[in-house]
């Protein structure tokens, strides 16, 4: 492990999360907000600090990336973002060490879960930050940061593969730093645009500027203690929803149509399924909210608010595509739906969006390759000396690629497992211990319960806010890319 390689860069990034907070520090001076201004400036240089002395430690180190490196690199690239993100929330005095470090995580990592009990009562220019750090982390900060410090050369690469998400990640250029910058300014396109279009449909330029970085982030953050039921307008669900759709969508396909390929979307298998499930879902829980569901005598029903089949299908279509796209944005109150409702939405946070998006979860091409896989299996079952591909878009699989996803999946399983166990450890009751897992896992944001739809996680005790920063990371960058980091041998030298 070339420990001092890993030091250059960590100083770099965070050098270069200083500057990222300059336009917080604009904000509060428009605002006004000199506590606040003061916080911002006090944490820009103990940034630089920081990134100076890890700099300075690792100078003269040989450039050349390994794998090893790449991975370490991620890993304490991400923890030390966060740590110096949540430094506004406590020189501001809005947040406690833990609860504060918690924001930021889940800001970057676009999880989308707070511990804020008063969102309107804080200052303009740190919701602003915490929609921002979404922004920044949607993409990938590490990402970014490959698309603009170009001396990364092949370590970019190892960068780029070490937090790209999906079983396949793919570049979209031969060069990966050319494939930053298209992914970027694909990526800064779709933010003007949804910006303007809640501009308007009646949102403040701040406002519009800060839903649109938790709409394409696939984050959640509002600058409402309401969220998106605060405006209670269809044109602002609508365009959210569309947006959502599109940051669930794989921005390949984006580059493809842009190329003049426009068929590509209509043709990609994971494409077809992530909308099937969109629509099949939806008017299956639009239908729940209607009253069509079961009864068994001596179980109680949840006092479901009466709709019309406007308003179902409303409430319906933007929960199933905020949940699923792993958004997390919130028009209703879900925690009053049927049973039913409930349980389809807790399944399509675990799913998730498409690989190559900004979504998380377990995404929807591994859930096809791993009916596929299921499928095969019970084909040999009776045709034991068949050979068969798992084939996806006509073209087979690599072995190695479906023995990831097979890893990823028991991987998923134990964490998610472990996690929920300890969560009811420290006092959570079942539904509240699982779904804080899950959503945070899965980057959804809200769960159900006690961390549902109108509440937060601010009454959980610090150790188990831990574990749920734990539970976003490894989900940001897809488990292994953390896990890695347990294993003795890796630390050694090869």
């Amino acid at each position: 492990m070339n420990y001092r390689l890993v030091s250059k860069y960590l100083g770099h990034f965070l050098l270069a999360t200083a500057l990222l907070m300059l336009p917080s520090v604009a904000w509060a001076g428009y605002f006004q907000e000199w506590a606040a201004l003061a916080a911002f400036l006090k944490s820009i240089a103990l940034t630089v600090v920081f990134g100076l002395v890890l700099w300075f430690l690792g100078r003269n180190a040989p450039n050349q990336m390994y794998q090893r490196e790449a991975l370490a690199l991620v890993a304490f690239g991400w923890f030390a973002i966060a740590l110096v993100g949540a430094m506004p929330y406590m020189l501001a005095d809005v947040l406690g060490p833990v609860d504060a470090y918690f924001e930021s995580m889940s800001g970057f990592t676009t999880t989308g879960s707070s511990v804020l009990t008063d969102i309107e009562s804080v200052h303009k220019s740190i919701l602003f930050w915490r929609s921002f750090t979404h922004w920044l982390g949607g993409m990938g900060i590490i990402v970014l940061f490959v698309a603009v410090l170009p001396y990364l050369g092949v370590g970019g690469k190892q960068l780029f593969k070490s937090e790209s998400s999906g079983p396949d990640p793919r570049g979209l250029s031969p060069r990966i730093k050319d494939t930053a910058a298209i992914l970027y300014r694909l990526y800064v396109a779709l933010t003007a645009l949804q910006t303007l279009l809640l501009m308007l449909a009646g949102m403040s330029f701040y406002d519009a500027l800060c839903h649109t970085f938790g709409t394409l982030a696939s984050g959640g953050y509002s600058t409402r203690n309401l969220s998106i039921a605060a405006y209670d307008s269809v044109a602002i669900e609508v365009i959210i929803i569309f947006f959502m759709v599109l940051a669930g969508t794989n921005f390949g396909l984006f580059y493809a149509m842009l190329k003049g390929d426009y068929r590509e979307a209509f043709q990609n298998t994971e494409w077809r399924v992530y909308m099937l499930i969109l629509i099949g879902v939806t008017l299956v829980i639009t239908a729940n909210l209607l009253g069509m569901q079961g009864h068994i005598p001596g179980v109680p029903d949840p006092e479901t608010p009466h709709y019309t089949p406007g308003s179902a299908l409303r409430q319906a279509s933007f929960q199933v595509v905020s949940l699923m796209s792993t958004t997390g944005f919130c028009s209703d109150n879900y925690e009053l739906w049927p049973h039913l409702s409930r349980m389809l939405l807790v399944s399509v946070m675990i799913v998730g969006g498409c690989a190559g998006s900004t979504s998380g979860g377990l995404k929807v091409i591994r859930v096809i390759m791993l009916l596929k896989i299921a499928g095969r299996r019970m084909e040999l079952l009776f045709r034991p000396k068949r050979i068969r591909a798992i084939q996806i878009d006509g073209q087979a699989v690599d072995e190695e690629v479906v023995r990831g996803v097979c890893g990823f999946f028991i991987l998923y399983g134990m964490v998610l497992i472990s996690a929920s166990l300890y969560m009811s450890a420290i006092g959570l009751p079942f539904e509240s211990a699982f779904t804080s897992v899950v959503t945070t896992m899965n980057g959804v944001g809200p769960g159900l319960q006690f961390v549902g739809a109108v509440e937060n996680f601010a009454f959980i005790p610090d150790s188990g806010k831990i574990v749920l920063c734990l539970c976003m990371l490894l989900g940001r960058l897809e488990l292994f890319t953390l896990a890695v980091m347990i294993i003795p041998s890796f630390w050694k030298h090869s």
